[in-house]
């Protein structure tokens, strides 16, 4: 998500990708009761020669409500796609300029928005993109020499799996099959030696309109489309079979939901599908490496942006409810997202961003800080908060590897480089780094939790998770570069603060049964 010092790609351009996330959100405001509702007049003419955008209307008041306001849609030019009636989300399209000011005044309306500002068929965001280091010939024979008999070829260049004592939990488990991490990305290739023997069809699929389609391979990332959500899923669960690497979670299943677009955006409409389709679907753990576009920051003090974390507020609280863990990465731009303020030079990054200075606690980068979701930081191969990843006492809830520049955090051979080594498209394998690749890390931790306690609820996993962490210290001073120049200030204790929350995930806690 985001290219070195703007925040915004997927893949944050370290000489190897990285990629991001992070958010904060809120509660709605009070919505009409049922009572009060009316249909929103039918304007004389209804303007339908503007740009086509995609919406989002947030209701309350029941069925009866969602049966009403779908009339007003109809009054305001707006076409209905789908009604999440079990959050109260309407995803609509309209080519009426006013459509959202105008369903707003809806009685049942609690908030609608539009989800882009460019229309729907914009095309040319190469943001997925982003360096990515290659797995080298000679890198994979060397590994292959040096695994011992219980390792697979290429695990002795995952360092990222003893820092967190992975190595050692396979020993005892590998995790349970009854098990789901769902990877809500740019798409899963389930057709990868190393991912195909853990995948969960049923639970997968394409939520890139908002409305879940479950053709076959349609959440696989179609030639040129980024490789991002692949390379996750390895890290969460790999294949211990003899191939390739090892995911943290070998054992537990995996299901793609693609909710990118080919250009690498991720619009609202889709987080929102890709959370109810994994509530309903058995996902018992979610991934989730990214922002949701165009707003780094989504101001609910703006009547639009506003309407957006809504909508993903509801629908994360849904998944929970249902028994879902939704875990997400913090984010790439080295931002304290506890200051008073920063800046975000990159919204709206689907059309034309600029500078505004933006109060994070007014505005938020979602879903990573929505309420209830495990926000993650990242760590390089020397335990130190990774160059890029963000940061922030109270908005940290823990830390796992994601990786870093070699010559910061250079590991110990046999590993040879301070990314994270994952699968790609193709049954091929690189390197990344950024807290998009924490973030599966933790995840990875969680669905061994999920294995060893199945019938523990998300705020019981979330607990554990925390108790069970690795506590880290501040790093101060903390001068990553090397050049006498203080990178970052970290603030709090060591039972919890800003660099690394709660502490590093701890896989081999987390398959012991206290």
């Amino acid at each position: 998500m985001a290219h070195l010092g703007s925040r915004r790609g997927r893949v944050l351009a370290l000489p190897a990708g990285l990629a991001l996330t992070a958010s904060l959100g809120f509660l709605p405001s009070g919505a009409a009761s049922a009572a009060e509702l009316s249909e929103v007049p039918a304007a004389a003419t209804v303007a339908a020669t503007g740009e086509k955008l995609s919406y989002v209307v947030n209701i309350e008041g029941g069925r009866w409500t969602a049966s009403s306001v779908k009339k007003a849609i109809a009054a305001a030019g707006g076409e209905v796609v789908i009604a999440y009636d079990q959050i109260g989300v309407i995803v609509v399209h309209s080519q009426n300029p006013a459509f959202a000011e105008t369903i707003r005044k809806a009685r049942g309306v609690v908030s609608a928005g539009a989800t882009r500002t460019a229309p729907l068929t914009v095309q040319g965001d190469d943001s997925v993109g982003g360096a990515t280091e290659e797995l080298t010939a000679a890198e994979a024979t060397a590994a292959a020499a040096t695994a011992s008999g219980e390792q697979d070829p290429l695990e002795p260049l995952q360092w990222d799996l003893p820092a967190i004592k992975a190595d050692k939990a396979h020993q005892k488990t590998l995790g349970s099959s009854r098990v789901t991490v769902g990877v809500i990305d740019t798409g899963v290739d389930d057709t990868h030696p190393d991912l195909a023997p853990n995948f969960d069809v049923k639970a997968s699929a394409n939520c890139v309109s908002g409305k879940p389609d479950t053709t076959p391979g349609s959440w696989r990332p179609n030639p040129g489309e980024s490789d991002h959500g692949t390379h996750v899923a390895g890290t969460i669960a790999a294949a211990k079979n003899g191939v390739g690497i090892t995911g943290v979670a070998p054992g537990v299943k995996v299901s793609g939901i693609k909710v990118s677009t080919p250009d690498g955006f991720f619009y609202t409409e889709a987080v929102v599908c890709g959370f109810v389709w994994a509530a309903e679907h058995g996902v018992d753990i979610t991934n989730n490496s990214y922002y949701t576009d165009p707003w780094m920051f989504a101001c609910k003090t703006d009547e639009d942006q506003k309407a957006l974390v809504e909508a993903v507020t509801r629908a994360t609280r849904y998944a929970e409810k249902k028994g879902t863990v939704n875990v997400a990465a913090a984010g790439n731009s080295k931002f304290d997202l506890a200051a008073d303020e920063i800046v975000d030079n990159s919204s709206p990054n689907d059309t034309t961003p600029g500078d505004r200075v933006i109060d994070p606690s007014e505005c938020f980068d979602y879903p990573a800080q929505l309420p209830g979701v495990v926000t993650v930081s990242a760590t390089g191969a020397t335990d130190l908060k990774a160059s890029y990843s963000n940061y922030g006492l109270g908005v940290i809830d823990i830390a796992a590897p994601g990786g870093d520049r070699t010559e910061y955090q250079t590991p110990d051979a046999p590993a040879v480089n301070g990314r994270i080594l994952s699968t790609t498209v193709n049954g091929g394998y690189n390197y990344k780094a950024g807290t998009s690749m924490a973030s599966p890390h933790a995840a990875g931790v969680l669905a061994l939790l999920k294995s060893t306690h199945p019938y523990a609820s998300p705020a019981a996993l979330k607990a554990l998770l925390y108790a069970q962490a690795d506590e880290r210290s501040c790093t101060n001073p903390y001068d990553i570069e090397g050049d006498g120049k203080i990178d970052a200030v970290c603030e709090g204790g060591k039972q919890k603060n800003g660099f690394y929350g709660a502490g590093l995930v701890d896989a081999l806690d987390a398959v012991r049964k206290w």
